[in-house]
Order: structure tokens, then C-alpha cells, then sequence
């Protein structure tokens, strides 16, 4: 047995593979120790204080602090394998390798703890009138994490020998082509910027730019996502919108009431005068209507119908609302003209037959 566990592959023994997998093997079983331990006792713990602090930043610290522990467990084993320079450097290759993991570790950590910044400063902006931090929050969390990333990424890249430098430079010598194909990128998030300090909308708001319209669900880097009135999603590019003339619904301080109340030509003057009295009236004392302005004119003598138009605003801007106010007064004027004797018109002709005979023939109305 002994002399098995001395024989050699790759110049290291059987016995040091074997005490490796073992480290490993251990070191396994530890996160899964450390991961119940913490479950179970370090977070109960912090839950019983009253700061929601401490609970958010165990939540970020719990993953990248169990996968420490594996790491821990590698490296162990690396210095038990002892592994060789020649006639490939192996040690230098393990020891970068586990470089690079602690860098991506903290990075990972990191990257949770954004989200707990995130959640303050939202918390932050909600307290605010302003609606310009609700929108620089999430986008001060996607730059963060993009910072994060390429940190990441640069001292990895120099973890294997590589100059942090060179890799700076050869981006500067393909800088130009990047930002030719970057150009509508980039014009993006100069887009959202736009946006975000114009503020033509935020999330939530009743929109119609172009063809395009719904709720605003998101503003991103690249896009921004409008959920249609059919709850389709439509991801529109930032530097689009930006230019596109724009209508937001959810701006208007109140919504407009326009008709046209056709009266059949047997109505008399009188009969016209006192429905469009009837209809202010009814406008003036409607719980549901502006007082602010709107206007009842008999305005024209239509090709079958002598017109009053009727000009209002609603006190509410809610669709569901609005509809409700029009129907009633809709309603209501329906009611007005039937007490005055009149009747709303409909589309009519007058059809004139002419006899050969010099004595010109009879009109005969035609109703249709």
C-alpha cells in the first residue's frame, strides 16, 4: 500500500492526489457547514434587530462567503499537490486561477452589494417630490455593475500575465472602429440621459409617440419598454423616442368632452334656444364636469341636422371615469330633448320627382 501511494504521475505521488481530493472533498463539506451555520444562526440573529441593515448585507455577503471557503480548500490542496514548473509551470497557472476566483469572489460580492445601495437609494428617492431620482436610481445600479464587471474583468486579465495596460492600449488602437459600431449604443444612452433630464414622461405614464402606445414600464440604457393597451411589449431605442413628437396622456390636468347634437329640421328657433339653455344648465350643475370653461353653441345647419356643439372637460382624467361622465351626460341630453318635443336627426334625403309637364312636380321627402 505504501508503495503504490509513493508511485509518481507527473512527478507527484498518488498519496498527495489523494490527500487533495481529500482537502477538497473537506472543504465541500464545510460550505455546507458554514452555509447552515450561517442560515441558521447568523441570520436569525441579525433579523432580531430592529435595523434592516445588517440583514441586507448578510444576504450579500452569504453566496461569495461560502464559495470563499471552497477556494480556501483549494488552495490548500495546490500547496499539498505542490505542482510543477517544468516542463509546464503549472503552479503558475493554479496560482492565477485561484487569483482570478478571489477576484471574481469579491466581485460577486460586490455586485450583491449594489443591489443593497440600490435599495436605500430608492427608498431615498421615493421621499422626494422630484421625479428625476426615481429614474437615476436604476441607472446609477446598471453603471455600477458594468463598472464592476470590467474592474473584474481588467484584474483577472492581469492576474495571467497580461499588462492591465497593453489591454488599454490595444483598445485605444481599436478605439475607432468600436465606436463606429457603437455609434447607435452610445447614441442610446445619450437618449436616456435625454429622457431622464427632460423628463417627457417616467415609468407609469400614458404615452403616444408615432404609432406607439401604452404605459411606460421601464427606461433602460438602450430602450425603453411600453406595454400596449393589447399587453403587448414594445422595447423602443432610446435616441428614437428621444426625437419622436410625443403625446403624454398623463399630463393632462383634465379630459375633453366634444359632441355634436344633430336636431331634426322640425325644430323652431325657440325649440333650439331653449335646448341649448337646457344643456349649459345641465353642464353648469354636473357634479363630473369642469367649471372652469366649456362652451353649448348652436353652430350649424348641417346637411340633415341643425347642430349644437357641446364643449367640456371632465374633472377626472381616469378612462374608466371619463367614460362614465360622458355616458351620463350624453344620456342626459337625450332626456333634455325629449322633453322639449325634439328629436335627434339622422341621415336623411330629399329625393324631387319632375314631371315632363311644365308644372313642376311636388318635393317628396325621403327618410333613409
Amino acid at each position: 500500500m505504501t508503495e503504490w501511494m509513493d508511485s509518481e504521475i507527473l512527478g507527484i505521488t498518488l498519496g498527495q492526489y489523494a490527500m487533495a481530493f481529500g482537502i477538497l472533498l473537506a472543504s465541500y463539506i464545510a460550505k455546507k457547514i458554514f452555509a447552515y451555520i450561517f442560515t441558521k444562526t447568523i441570520l436569525p440573529l441579525a433579523q432580531k434587530s430592529k435595523r434592516e441593515l445588517d440583514d441586507r448585507f448578510l444576504a450579500c455577503l452569504q453566496k461569495p462567503a461560502e464559495f470563499l471557503v471552497l477556494l480556501i480548500g483549494f488552495f490548500i490542496a495546490m500547496e499539498v499537490l505542490q505542482l510543477p514548473s517544468e516542463p509546464f509551470d503549472f503552479h503558475k497557472l493554479t496560482t492565477a486561477i485561484l487569483k482570478a476566483l478571489v477576484i471574481y469572489d469579491v466581485a460577486w460580492f460586490l455586485f450583491n452589494l449594489v443591489d443593497m445601495v440600490d435599495h436605500y437609494l430608492s427608498k431615498w428617492a421615493a421621499r422626494t417630490k422630484s421625479t428625476l431620482d426615481d429614474a437615476l436610481a436604476p441607472l446609477l445600479r446598471k453603471s455600477l455593475r458594468i463598472l464592476i464587471v470590467i474592474m473584474a474583468c481588467l484584474m483577472a486579465i492581469q492576474t495571467f500575465g497580461y499588462p492591465v495596460t497593453g489591454v488599454i492600449a490595444s483598445l485605444g488602437i481599436g478605439g475607432l472602429a468600436f465606436a463606429l459600431a457603437a455609434k447607435d449604443t452610445v447614441s442610446n444612452i445619450f437618449g436616456s440621459l435625454m429622457i431622464i433630464f427632460d423628463r417627457p414622461f417616467q415609468v407609469g405614464d400614458w404615452i403616444k409617440a408615432g404609432d406607439m402606445e401604452g404605459t411606460v414600464e421601464e427606461v433602460g440604457f438602450r430602450s425603453t419598454k411600453i406595454r400596449t393597451f393589447a399587453k403587448t411589449l414594445i422595447s423602443v431605442p432610446n435616441n428614437l423616442i428621444a426625437n419622436l413628437p410625443l403625446d403624454n396622456y398623463s399630463r393632462m390636468p383634465k379630459r375633453r368632452i366634444r359632441l355634436t347634437v344633430g336636431v331634426s329640421y322640425d325644430a323652431t328657433p325657440a325649440q333650439m334656444r331653449e335646448a341649448v339653455s337646457r344643456i349649459r344648465e345641465l353642464l353648469k350643475t354636473h357634479p363630473a364636469i369642469d367649471q372652469e370653461f366649456f362652451l353649448v353653441n348652436f353652430t350649424d345647419f348641417g346637411a340633415s341636422s341643425l347642430d349644437i356643439m357641446v364643449y367640456c372637460f371632465t374633472t377626472t382624467i381616469k378612462w374608466g371615469e371619463y367614460l362614465d361622465a360622458r355616458e351620463d351626460v350624453c344620456l342626459k341630453i337625450m332626456d333634455t330633448l325629449e322633453e322639449l318635443g325634439l328629436e335627434i336627426a339622422f341621415p336623411s334625403t330629399t329625393v324631387y320627382l319632375r314631371k315632363e309637364s311644365s308644372k313642376p312636380a311636388e318635393a317628396i321627402p325621403e327618410k333613409s
